[in-house]
């Protein structure tokens, strides 16, 4: 095959090499890449594949570079006058991605690429278009992610910071012989939970349900300072699971003078049955800090959870609730080992 690009010599070649290696322009480093691979006799069609190009882009620079030389492989965008992305427009897209779209006037409650270039240009005048508008949100690292659901905490401000100021000095200045730990219970589903997960162009992985969801409960506690997780199991989620839970730290930490319990509020954590095993003998050994109410970010077992159901439970293909549950143990027991390690290694 004929090469459409003649009379490069070795030196030109090994200039255009640096040239491309020092360039933090990707798009200079593609087009140096076309001409070389052209020049060798590879063909269009194949540089367009191996580059991840269009052949129209390749016979573009093809064409540029006979008529301008090396000059001819520059950006010439350079050209078009003051960069419309400069660091101000950036902040003041910044600011508008963080808030809503109806804090700007705008009756949908989502932003899209369209409504966000044109909130910018009311702001800054400046008017741009929407593959444009694609280029900034990545600049400033804006994604596009699923919100969160939250409920407001209905405390007034100062007796919510208070309740968590107090819960942080318990952690940092825990006595030596007593243990704090982080409560909270879990769901685990037969039903898979459905999350992300990679997938090849046109496939989409499918999860086969069992149909018949059965459900099972873990009780967990958190160590504040270890990472430990101590767990106990159910087939309801009752004050029973609760207390039981509550008894095996009293077993597991048989040593500690008193064990600090962080918890939230929910109802099966203040029943009669649980005030009746707090004023046993065992009982007297653990004091209950109840955290605000709707502040599960404040409670760090959350994220052991969300670990188990990343790890475990999100698009699972057991069959059958045995099957899951041992690897769910499976699953915290690793989790404990490497905890173990981490904090040894820590100390």
């Amino acid at each position: 095959m004929v090469a459409i690009i003649t009379g490069l010599n070795r030196p030109s070649k090994r200039r255009l090499r640096r040239v491309a290696h020092r360039s933090k322009d990707a798009g200079l480093r593609a087009r140096i890449c076309i001409v070389l691979n052209l020049a060798t006799g590879v063909s269009p069609t194949m540089t367009a594949r191996c580059l991840c190009v269009s052949r129209t882009t390749v016979y573009k620079v093809a064409r540029r570079f006979r008529e301008d030389g090396e000059a001819g492989l520059v950006d010439r965008r350079e050209e078009n006058g003051a960069e419309k992305l400069d660091e101000a427009y950036l902040s003041v897209l910044w600011e508008v991605v963080r808030s809503g779209p109806e804090e700007h006037g705008w009756q949908r409650p989502t932003w899209t690429r369209e409504m966000l270039a044109a909130t910018l240009k009311k702001k800054t005048g400046t008017d741009i278009h929407v593959s444009t508008m694609s280029r900034a949100l990545a600049w400033i690292g804006a994604r596009r992610g699923k919100p969160k659901p939250t409920v407001g905490c209905p405390w007034e401000k100062r007796k919510k910071q208070r309740r968590l100021r107090a819960i942080g000095k318990l952690v940092a200045e825990l006595p030596e012989d007593e243990i704090v730990v982080y409560e909270d219970e879990v769901d685990i589903h037969l039903n898979p939970k459905i999350g992300l997960d990679w997938m090849v162009c046109g496939q989409q992985k499918e999860v086969i349900t069992p149909g018949q969801n059965v459900k099972r409960y873990l009780a967990g506690a958190l160590d504040a300072h270890t990472g430990e997780l101590i767990y106990v199991e159910g087939e309801k989620k009752t004050s029973l699971l609760f207390i039981e839970l509550l008894w095996e730290l009293t077993q597991h930490y048989a040593q500690a003078t008193k064990i600090h319990v962080i918890l939230d509020n929910y109802s099966i954590h203040h029943t009669e049955q649980v005030r009746m095993s707090l004023a046993t003998q065992q009982g007297q050994r653990l004091k209950l800090h109840f955290l605000p109410p709707y502040c599960p970010d404040h409670n760090r077992i959350e994220r052991a959870w969300q670990d188990l159901h990343a790890n475990v439970t999100r698009n699972h293909t057991c069959r059958d609730m045995p099957t899951l549950m041992t690897k769910v143990r499976a699953y915290l027991k690793r989790r404990n080992r490497e905890s173990e390690q981490e904090y040894a290694a820590a100390a």
